[in-house]
């Protein structure tokens, strides 16, 4: 049954569905929100709009989307960043991280028109493993400070290292606006005295919290700071976060049907709201329907942005990898075949959405989805129930969730960064190539201690390189240059083996197997170039599908060079691809006549045997004249 486009025959199995992962979805939301740096209203924000707009215009008819890890810890990243170049304010810098945001949408659509999505899978898995793997380890020890309850920019005797270090940044900044101004004068710098006069201990101490907040950011900063931190203990937040992660991984062993971090959640917060006179909360969560900030676009400011324009690009790619890998997981479990480009389309229009109500961009959730599937979710209705279900949620126990311990959140958020390591590539170390193993493992530090982008990056050109290398290793493998004579020591092809002892030492056969690319292009040549005194060569060409342009130019050295030695080039079994190259760019027939060009090695054979019986017969012929 079908009703304005949509397919309501599954009604009931889409709702149970959508409901189901919107209350898992519930407290990821509100975690990442807090993690992101613009508060837990921003992750229900972004879970509401992303899953509503990526099931409507997406290609992945039970795929479940909204904020998650990989993408978090990017935009986390992004936040600190912009916040950073704004003084701190969040409100200043709110703008330039919202229109980050919707770029990455917009680029998200382009790469579905561009129709990019169908090339996702080629993305080696041990660059995924160690990626994936990085991320847990940023999530797992980025909040080990919340859950111990230490804030570095409320620890006054840390922040108050940074004064010195805060006086030069504003008076840096004082310098920059006058030269903005055009009003620095390096004679007197009376402008300056006179504005470093009205400096004030608050405007220090402010830019002081900034440093300190800056300073133990991401996995070194955290990693520093955590002597301080255990010095520090705040009991009643670690108890809180303790018990949320053994509820968490306890509640497992009882039931799956109700997911244990939404027991957590509640479980906890009601405890800390009735029990306890005082804890730290997530912070204020607005009620109503969230409005959107149409005032970016009268506030915007390139240069502001110019910056993370790559960083924008980075997220697209991040989300479409991230919700791909989930619709391929979709489909094996539907038996269904999601469409990628679409997908993307959908998954831009609905960050595109969510950026502009101030949501963090998202993309397809694993779990969200397979627990969907479970609960009977078989169309993109489920998706969009699950948004409608959240904003009901917003719009009616907003004011209750800012109550939420923010310990509570850093406990689901530590089971987070556990699950979402790849602990079957970290068990198969041992086993696997150890090429693979040091991508994957070059990914994960990177990941970590450097970027995403980079490691990513860095782990894509490895891979290919290996691979490459791989392939052209095959192929030399495989690729013979020897005399027929000598063929009984080595695998003759079957074809050849009633000419073996017919033509002597004067003929070699190079049997090619597999593509001639740039990876093999040079050994080819080198192989060419180590051959004896022959007369012909012959190029089995059965076993090639396919030449690039490197190996097209090495193949026409390696002719050139032979015919300048007298010998013959003969080529078997040249078809398709190859051939059309050879065609296309003058190999054939401007080096190598059609005549040479045999249909397969019997026709090579007989003209073999016409043209040494000849030879032979010259022979004889020029020995009677002499005697």
């Amino acid at each position: 049954m079908k009703r304005f486009g949509f397919d309501f025959s599954h009604f009931r199995g889409d709702l149970f569905g959508g409901i189901t992962a919107g209350i898992v979805a519930l407290p990821l939301a509100l975690a990442f929100g807090l993690q992101s740096g613009l508060g837990a209203a921003a992750g229900l924000y972004g879970a509401i709009f992303i899953s509503f707009f990526a099931a409507l215009f997406g290609g992945t008819n039970t795929q479940i989307s909204g904020p998650t890890a990989p993408m978090t810890a990017v935009s986390m990243i992004v936040i600190a960043g912009i916040i950073a170049a704004n003084n701190g304010d969040v409100n200043q810098a709110l703008p330039s991280i919202i229109f980050v945001f919707i770029l990455a949408g917009l680029i998200q659509i382009g790469l579905g028109f561009l129709r990019v999505g169908q090339y996702i899978r080629y993305i080696p898995y041990p660059v995924v493993s160690g990626f994936m793997t990085g991320i847990g380890i940023i999530i797992l020890v980025t909040q080990l400070l919340p859950l111990i309850g230490y804030y570095p920019a409320e620890d006054m005797a840390f922040v108050n290292g940074f004064n010195p270090q805060a006086e030069e940044v504003i008076l840096e900044k004082i310098l920059q606006d006058e030269a903005a101004e055009d009003i620095l004068v390096l004679k007197d710098f009376e402008e300056t005295i006179k504005r470093a006069g009205e400096i004030t201990p608050a405007a220090i101490a402010q830019e002081s919290k900034n440093l300190a907040k800056s300073a133990a950011s991401g996995v070194l900063g955290s990693l520093k700071v955590m002597g301080r931190a255990l010095q520090n203990i705040n009991f009643v937040d670690l108890i809180l976060g303790l018990l949320t992660i053994f509820i968490i991984y306890g509640f497992k062993r009882i039931t799956k049907v109700i997911p244990s971090a939404l027991v957590a959640l509640l479980v906890v917060s009601a405890g800390a709201y009735f029990f306890l006179p005082e804890y730290r909360t997530i912070g204020n969560i607005p009620s109503g329907f969230p409005l959107p900030h149409l005032d970016i676009f009268s506030q915007f400011n390139l240069s502001a942005i110019t910056p993370y324009i790559f960083t924008a690009v980075s997220l697209a790619a991040l989300g479409a990898i991230d919700s791909l890998l989930t619709s391929i997981v979709a489909d094996n479990m539907t038996k269904t075949k999601h469409s990628p480009n679409q997908e993307l389309i959908g998954q831009g229009i609905g960050n595109a959405v969510a950026a502009l109500f101030g949501g963090i961009p998202g993309a397809g959730a694993t779990i969200r989805t397979v627990i969907n599937i479970d609960a009977g979710g078989k169309t993109k209705l489920s998706g969009m129930i699950a948004g409608v279900f959240l904003l009901v949620i917003l719009l009616s126990l907003g004011p209750l969730a800012s109550q939420i311990p923010a310990a509570v959140l850093a406990g689901i958020l530590v089971t987070v960064g556990i699950g979402v390591m790849d602990y079957k590539g970290l068990r198969h170390i041992g086993q696997l190539p150890k090429s693979e193993v040091a991508v994957m493992l070059l990914v994960l530090g990177l990941t970590v201690f450097v970027g995403l982008i980079e490691a990513v990056a860095v782990g894509m050109v490895l891979a290919c390189l290996l691979f490459m290398k791989k392939i052209s290793d095959v192929v030399d493998h495989r690729t013979y240059t020897a005399p027929l004579k000598e063929f009984s020591n080595e695998i003759a092809w079957e074809d050849e083996e009633a000419i073996l002892e017919k033509v002597g030492d004067k003929v070699y056969i190079k049997h090619l197997d597999g593509p001639l690319f740039f990876g093999f292009s040079s050994r080819f040549q080198d192989m060419m170039m180590a051959l004896p005194d022959i007369k012909v060569v012959i190029m089995r060409m059965d076993k090639v599908p396919y030449v690039d342009q490197s190996g097209l130019y090495a193949m026409e050295t390696a002719v050139m060079d032979l015919q300048k030695q007298g010998i013959t080039v003969v080529f078997t079994n040249l078809t398709g691809q190859p051939l059309e190259l050879f065609r296309r760019f003058n190999l054939v027939p401007g080096l190598v006549e059609e005549k040479y060009l045999f249909e397969d090695f019997d026709k090579c054979s007989d003209w073999l045997e016409d043209q040494f019986r000849d030879e032979n017969s010259a022979f004889y012929d020029s020995m009677m004249k002499e005697a």
